[in-house]
């Protein structure tokens, strides 16, 4: 396993986003449940996000964005995703 940052630029329009945003906390607190999550966030002016997810390869995060109503309706804008190796703050297990 794998710790994995995303980083979500959203695009200017805001409505259809925030019309689907309370879906999208269900789908973060479904994937904390099954140990996937371990820290979301926006930015404080809502230009974007910080989500930070527990995978095998990236290939399985694009996969588990399948079911996020964000990407679902493309109303979530720009994704850059990372694999990340945090030397501060422990290993993975540090997380879980």
């Amino acid at each position: 396993m794998a710790l994995f940052a995303l980083e979500w630029r959203f695009p200017p329009e805001r409505e259809a986003r925030l019309k689907m945003r309370p879906q999208h906390r269900v789908f973060l607190e479904q994937l904390r449940a099954q140990g996937r999550l371990v820290a979301a966030g926006p930015w404080s002016d809502d230009s974007g996000a910080l989500i930070i997810l527990v995978a095998e390869d990236a290939a399985e995060v694009e996969r588990l964005l399948e079911a996020d109503p964000y990407v679902r309706e493309r109303v979530s804008g720009e994704r850059l995703l990372r694999e990340w190796d945090p030397f501060i703050g422990g290993t993975i297990e540090a997380f879980g």
